[in-house]
């Protein structure tokens, strides 16, 4: 049963956006998609797979803008496999600690004000994640999309040398999601340039675009990342990767509870 989205027009700047992506590095990935063999699902797990890698360590900054005001906040984020997620605010000050962890499908939340860590029930996966154009739902990157979803390859295009690759991604009919449709453009060395979500009445209602593409740790990546609600351009969140490392070796309590609330990494 798909979930209509249904967020007020006062709302809409205050939802969803990116920063930790999921899932694993397959052994012996091709570096690049073979235009002869190209199969929809398999272009979208490749760009999932090379945006993390086994595991990863990274640190960024979000940046939240709107016409009256902007904040900045400075973070690090662990990955380890498709599953598991940890983000860290380092900065200002008053934001320092703020805390995600996310576990398979669970997710929660520490507040170093409150000193308490709350679980983010499912009913609130499409609120706002600190305040940003990213919900929670986007933060956790969840594989459903692989596995929710048809995938059909809708175009193929030249661009900068590359070949980019359009997948319209339309949900089960009894699937819980939210979204009608979500159509990405991917590159064949599986960076992915943009992802767009479609609500159930066919209206374009947010997308996410890749910025500056660079060199990181031995494979190309999406270094800056906007996502903004079509309603409202001038309202948008963008994360701006400065350091990212593939495949590190983390301690074995890192996405843990205790971590997350005495932070030891």
């Amino acid at each position: 049963m798909r979930l209509k989205y249904n967020a007020s027009r006062s709302a809409i700047g205050w939802r969803r956006y990116v920063l930790v992506a999921v899932l694993t590095l397959v052994a012996g990935m091709p570096a690049s998609i073979n235009a002869d063999q190209v199969n929809a699902r398999d272009i979208i797990k490749g760009a999932m797979d090379n945006w993390r890698g086994v595991s990863s360590y990274s640190e960024m900054t979000m940046t939240i803008h709107r016409p009256e005001w902007t904040r900045a906040m400075s973070m690090r984020a662990w990955t380890e496999g498709e599953k598991k997620s940890l983000v860290r605010v380092t900065e200002p000050i008053k934001d320092a600690g703020n805390s995600t962890l996310i576990d398979d499908k669970q997710m929660w939340s520490y507040a170093p004000k409150i000193n308490r860590v709350i679980k983010v029930p499912s009913s609130m996966m499409s609120q706002s994640w600190m305040g940003s154009d990213f919900s929670n739902k986007d933060i956790s990157r969840s594989t459903e999309i692989l596995d929710s979803y048809d995938h059909s390859l809708t175009a193929v295009e030249q661009r900068d040398g590359h070949d980019v690759y359009t997948v319209t991604s339309i949900p089960h009919e009894e699937a819980p999601v939210v979204w009608g449709k979500e159509v990405l453009q991917i590159r064949d060395d599986y960076v992915l340039l943009e992802q767009q979500y479609w609500d159930q009445d066919g209206e374009l209602v947010k997308i996410m675009k890749t910025g500056d593409i660079a060199e990181m740790d031995g494979r190309m990546f999406a270094t800056t990342l906007r996502m903004y609600e079509v309603e409202t351009p001038d309202e948008w969140t963008e994360v701006v990767h400065h350091t990212v490392e593939f495949d590190v070796k983390l301690p074995s309590n890192i996405f843990t509870l205790s971590n997350l609330r005495n932070p030891r990494q």
